[in-house]
């Protein structure tokens, strides 16, 4: 018996069960370590340093309220089938450090790309007051369910402009061979990412490091290049490679104007992990 089949397209807008979420300063400090930052960003990594106010690192959202279980209404699959494909955030308000919110996740995309499905799946986080905060889309590329004779969409749903021809900045920063452990803790508990049996299912020779901690460690350095005071309104990458706990990223980063940088990321033997990066700012 088959482990997955064609997906049914009528399940673009389908949505899960809305839910609510919480998240605490503890919360927060715990994916700042889980994306890298340490002793050099007391904001992100502490709640009672002197003079210094903590901050949500602005690419948390992508952590909160996620409910891939509305994935089952497009049809069976095997998750060790399952990539991370793309990844975008929109920061909608400002997001304090402890709070409450109303989440949900919606297919809002089915591409047919024959043996396999591209399928976005957006998040929607909403204050208890009706404020919207955040919109978390993830692209999933999902081994043998295409098929079904739908089309087959654009190359990529990211942003697909030219990009800047400005200086570039390259930040680099060492994962640690636990990272995928500490990130894990923010509730991406996917088995890749920790069991080796599971990461062999996958086709790869250990656990590799979450595909959105890689995008943490991108908006680390978008943070970096930009304004001290400036604030992330949005973020968006391809994964274009694997990432080994332990392994070096090189972000470079190119800041065009007053508002958007764009930005790849290599990884081991200096090979692109995250491409078509894109942020703005405010």
């Amino acid at each position: 018996m088959s482990d997955s089949a064609p997906f049914d397209p009528s399940a673009v807008g389908a949505r899960s069960t809305p839910k609510r979420v919480s998240w605490s300063a503890r919360d927060c400090m715990l994916y700042a370590l889980g994306v890298g930052a340490g002793t050099e960003d007391l904001a992100f990594t502490t709640n009672n340093t002197k003079g210094v106010t903590q901050k949500m690192v602005p690419t948390m959202p992508v952590t909160l309220g996620v409910d891939f279980s509305v994935l089952k209404q497009a049809g069976k699959f095997d998750w060790a089938r399952l990539l991370h494909a793309e990844q975008r955030v929109e920061i909608l308000s400002d997001i304090p450090v402890e709070g409450e919110a109303e989440a949900f996740t919606e297919i809002t995309e089915m591409w047919d790309k024959g043996k396999a499905a591209l399928i976005v799946a957006r998040t929607t986080g909403t204050s208890l007051d009706g404020t919207p905060l955040w919109r978390s889309s993830a692209g999933l590329f999902i081994k043998g369910v295409g098929g079904w004779g739908g089309e087959r969409g654009p190359a990529s749903t990211s942003d697909t402009e030219a990009e800047a021809t400005g200086p570039t900045k390259t930040i680099t920063y060492e994962t640690r061979p636990e990272q995928a452990l500490i990130y894990r803790l923010s509730g991406d508990y996917n088995p890749l990412h920790s069991d080796p049996a599971f990461a062999a299912r996958a086709g790869m020779d250990r656990p590799i490091l979450h595909g959105l901690c890689t995008f943490g460690f991108a908006g680390r350095a978008v943070l970096d290049v930009v304004a001290a005071d400036a604030k992330l309104s949005s973020m968006s990458a391809r994964f274009a490679g694997p990432v080994w706990p332990g392994d070096t990223l090189e972000i470079d980063v190119r800041q065009s104007d007053d508002h958007t940088v764009r930005f790849t990321m290599r990884g081991r033997d200096g090979k692109d992990v995250l491409t078509s990066g894109i942020a703005t700012v405010r």
